[in-house]
């Protein structure tokens, strides 16, 4: 399993270091995706032609022991027809190829176990790929409710800011209000020490009419009237 697991730590690291780089996670999900689909490409190549080493191995085992089967069949036919010396050739045929038959079967197990590695690698690649797929549309979605959440964590920060104005606004109505209220009552001291004045000259004013109202008064009691 060599190959597997270098091959698994490769794009272990690939992806931790695209995801750490990360300036927009979404864009990045899927080149993720993309580096995924390409590596696939090369395991899906790499398989087959692992896995077409596996087929030539079993054919020339295959054809071996065919040919050992068919030199034992030679060699009997060959004693049958009273031939001897063919028989022996056919057998000694037969054995060089017994010889040849226990490498070739170690060959052949060699490629199967290759082969099945790598099929194993390239189903689970693309199960793996297939998981992220489902999974891509709920990360886009994750992605998109923080984005949302930023948004309104900003909109939060300018009202905090209309809120500061606002507070401003109402300390400034205050402050006007206050000053109106001052100016009013200077305005109404200064009225009152005018209206002391007038009411003073009034009180003599009025007193001088009514003496003289009182003497008309007595002139017309001596007249008689």
């Amino acid at each position: 399993m060599g190959i597997l697991s270098r091959f698994k730590d490769i794009m272990s690291s690939n992806i931790n270091a695209l995801l750490d780089k990360a300036e927009d996670p979404e864009k990045m999900i899927d080149q993720c995706l993309r580096n995924l689909n390409s590596d696939l490409g090369k395991v899906k190549s790499e398989t087959a032609s692992i896995m077409a080493e596996e087929q030539r191995a079993k054919r020339t085992l295959d054809e071996c022991n065919e040919d050992i089967t068919k030199m034992q069949n030679y060699a009997v036919k060959a004693l049958e027809s009273g031939n001897e010396g063919d028989a022996r050739k056919f057998l000694e045929k037969k054995a060089s190829l017994s010889g040849k038959l226990a490498d070739l079967q170690k060959s052949y197990e060699m490629a199967n176990t290759n082969a099945t590695r790598m099929k194993e690698m390239h189903d689970k690649l693309v199960k793996d790929i297939g998981e992220l797929e489902a999974r891509k549309d709920m990360i886009k979605g994750k992605i998109a409710v923080a984005k949302t959440q930023e948004r309104i964590n900003s909109i939060g920060s300018s009202i905090s800011s209309a809120n500061n104005s606002i507070s401003a606004f109402d300390r400034m109505e205050e402050k006007a209000e206050r000053m109106l209220d001052k100016a009013n009552a200077m305005a109404e001291l200064n009225s009152s020490s005018e209206d002391d004045i007038e009411d003073l000259a009034a009180k003599y004013s009025n007193s001088s009419s009514t003496d003289i109202d009182a003497e008309l008064s007595a002139l017309k009691a001596n007249l008689g009237n």
